[in-house]
């Protein structure tokens, strides 16, 4: 089975997306970091938008939002979602990054995913980018929340960042995470389930390739991932 097949799987029967907080209270306070950096614009593409509890925070700063998800049991947590939450302005749409482009029939000015990226490879996320340009708006961007860090996610993996660390949990995890990395390796599956960490800057090498210049962002509420904000140079 293929990486990306493992991830399909391993996300088909989910229901919630991977929010550190599943509270309102923390939604609400993620999507207003969000739209901070998303910085206005009038129709949204939400990739990866899970079971919308972004999606519907965004709803009322846009006029038309498209959310998009390869999972038919995230979609469908959305519609009820959207529909508890009384928004009419949102559509949804089944498909990939690889499926998603043919079942569009208008550009937007903002194009977004959070928690996704991490889970395509570099030559994945440079046909991304390409293939979003070319739904973009003139003064549009492209904003890609909550990328996994190279540099520090495996300082997170290891508890470095935890209230209660000390040296021998430290060490203890760190053996944890040999040997799943170990195991992973031999029986050919990911070492990590939430997928690649990428570094910043060769994410911003293919913005540029696109002609994009690139913003790098820390998250608010996830000290080990980043934001890459893209806007046409």
């Amino acid at each position: 089975m293929s990486r990306s097949n493992i991830w399909k799987d391993f996300f088909k029967d989910k229901k919630h997306g991977g929010h550190r907080y599943s509270s309102e209270d923390f939604l609400s306070m993620e999507a207003r970091e969000k739209l901070f950096h998303l910085d206005g614009g009038k129709r949204l593409l939400d990739f990866g938008c899970g079971a919308a509890e972004l999606l519907t925070y965004y709803a009322p700063e846009y006029e038309q939002l498209v959310g998009v998800d390869f999972s038919e049991s995230m979609l469908e947590e959305a519609s009820k979602r959207i529909k508890k939450k009384k928004c009419q302005n949102i559509d949804l749409i089944l498909a990939d990054h690889e499926t998603l482009w043919e079942k569009l029939n208008s550009s937007f000015d903002r194009i977004t995913a959070a928690g996704v990226i991490q889970y395509l490879t570099f030559q994945e996320i440079d046909k991304f980018i390409s293939d979003a340009s070319k739904y973009l708006n003139e003064d549009g961007k492209i904003v890609l929340f909550d990328i996994l860090d190279s540099r520090l996610y495996p300082l997170w993996k290891i508890g470095l960042f935890s209230q209660d660390a000390n040296g021998f949990k430290i060490l203890c995890k760190t053996g944890f995470e040999f040997r799943t990395a170990i195991s992973s390796s031999l029986r050919n599956r990911p070492k990590d389930i939430l997928g690649f960490a990428h570094n910043p800057y060769t994410v911003e090498k293919i913005a540029s390739k696109h002609g994009f210049r690139m913003i790098c962002v820390r998250s608010m509420y996830y000290e080990y991932k980043y934001h890459a904000i893209m806007f046409r140079a």
